[in-house]
């Protein structure tokens, strides 16, 4: 599976690796970026470096474009991950027109880090990783919501709402419209505010529920078969389904 990921980027073995870690890098450092604009005074220095890191990910998406089929068929089926890196590019290009809306290449990190590519790296290469994909994943999830929503929020809000001057004051409502605080020191007004709080807490609260039970009730076990090796299976697996041998999982409640 590793061979067939890693040949999709025209690389394989160490270089594969490199190649997931330097998307993923480019995806978290676009995103520091746009964290940070936020608290920095609009002018050429900032648009202008908006407009390189555009050009830097819409050279990237050429080149994974002209190198993977998976990628072009993707495109042409309006696939949401590749729509979403099409639309990074714009809102970074764009920004000297539309500021703000940078926060939508964090629908790309999200993408990359739930891509078979990058999970297969990271369980070869981080020990802890393997043992705890599935809060990992949750986490992240989590992660790229809370950046999701707080870049609308600051995108929609710091024009006319006083109260979000910048990216740290959109994170600290979303995090208490998430958590159900709602300390109401930050409020968004009308009904558009009022519908973007509604999401914030209805899907925040879920996902939050999802790490949670990743976190502490797994949806699989490690036990590993004696007869294959195995070592993942379902809570209540009798057999493994790999190679049918019975299995004797330990019981938490017992």
């Amino acid at each position: 599976m590793e061979a067939r990921l890693s040949g999709e980027l025209g690389v394989g073995g160490r270089h594969g690796s490199f190649a997931a870690y330097a998307l993923l890098a480019l995806d978290l450092a676009a995103l520091g970026w746009v964290i940070l604009e936020s608290f920095l005074p609009e002018g050429p220095v900032v648009f202008a470096v908006d407009v390189a890191i555009g050009l830097v990910l819409a050279a990237e998406l050429v080149m994974r474009l002209r190198s993977s089929r998976s990628a072009r068929r993707e495109l042409c089926r309006l696939h949401p991950g590749a729509l979403a890196d099409l639309l990074a590019v714009l809102a970074f290009l764009a920004a000297p027109f539309e500021p703000g809306w940078g926060f939508l290449r964090s629908l790309r990190t999200l993408r990359l880090l739930r891509s078979a590519r990058v999970v297969v790296h990271l369980r070869r290469d981080l020990p802890l990783f393997r043992q705890n994909q599935e809060a990992f994943v949750a986490a992240a999830d989590l992660a790229v919501f809370i950046t999701v929503m707080t870049g609308i929020v600051h995108a929609t809000q710091h024009d006319h709402n006083p109260q979000i001057a910048h990216w740290a004051d959109a994170l600290y409502f979303t995090v208490t419209a998430l958590t159900t605080t709602g300390f109401g020191d930050i409020t968004l007004p009308g009904t558009a505010g009022r519908l973007t709080s509604v999401v914030i807490m209805l899907a925040g609260v879920t996902l939050f529920l999802r790490l949670a039970q990743a976190l502490f009730r797994p949806t699989k076990v490690r036990f590993r078969c004696q007869a294959c090796g195995l070592g993942r299976h379902e809570p209540d697996a009798v057999h493994c389904k790999a190679c049918g041998a019975l299995l004797n999982i330990p019981d938490d409640d017992g």
